[in-house]
């Protein structure tokens, strides 16, 4: 079992007993973990795309199960779950960024490829992949928050009615956000 998650476990056990909580059914448990498998990478990834350190993103996501713990525990609402956790860990996400002194986030984000890339290119092939990325990422960071947030959460292959209640947002606005954000990447693309 991953260590975070191991960590995030014992630490749900830990907040129950100090609310005072009845304890989770192994129900409740393998609900909560089953979840964790599908949906802890692309949360991660959210997460450090606001351009946070991946501990940082590790901590969010965190405190993301903690709230969704809570959430299935009290027996509120299950519909759409996955909106709901990528809800809070935009909010999370939003708190945490908020709370760093400095904006020196950016460094570790400029170091992740956008894509997947060959792991053999040649010289060339490289050096013209490294160009290609710089152009998009700053097109990607020029964008507004909103047009940001809209296309790495469509990237995570979100529906535009889970990004539009994520973002808080109406639908038409994330169609135009995406529309518009990809007519940027792709005018870019094309130079």
């Amino acid at each position: 079992m991953d260590l975070l998650l191991a960590n995030s476990v014992a630490e749900l056990s830990a907040i129950t007993e100090d609310l005072g909580a009845k304890e989770a059914t192994p129900l409740l448990e393998d609900e909560l973990l089953a979840m964790y498998d599908d949906l802890w990478r692309p949360l991660l990834r959210y997460a450090v795309s606001f351009g946070l350190p991946v501990q940082d993103g590790e901590d969010v996501i965190q405190e993301t199960f903690l709230a969704l713990f809570r959430h299935l525990q009290s027996g509120r609402p299950r519909q759409n779950l996955r909106s709901w956790v990528f809800r809070v860990t935009h909010n999370q996400a939003l708190k945490r960024r908020m709370q760093q002194k400095s904006e020196i986030w950016l460094a570790e984000a400029e170091e992740r490829p956008l894509v997947d890339c060959d792991p053999a290119p040649g010289p060339e092939g490289s050096l013209l992949f490294r160009e290609r990325q710089d152009r998009l990422r700053r097109v990607v960071q020029a964008l507004s928050t909103n047009d940001q947030a809209c296309l790495r959460l469509r990237a995570e292959g979100l529906r535009y009615r889970e990004i539009a209640e994520i973002v808080g947002i109406s639908l038409g606005s994330v169609s135009n956000s995406l529309s518009r954000s990809l007519e940027r990447l792709e005018r870019m693309d094309r130079r």
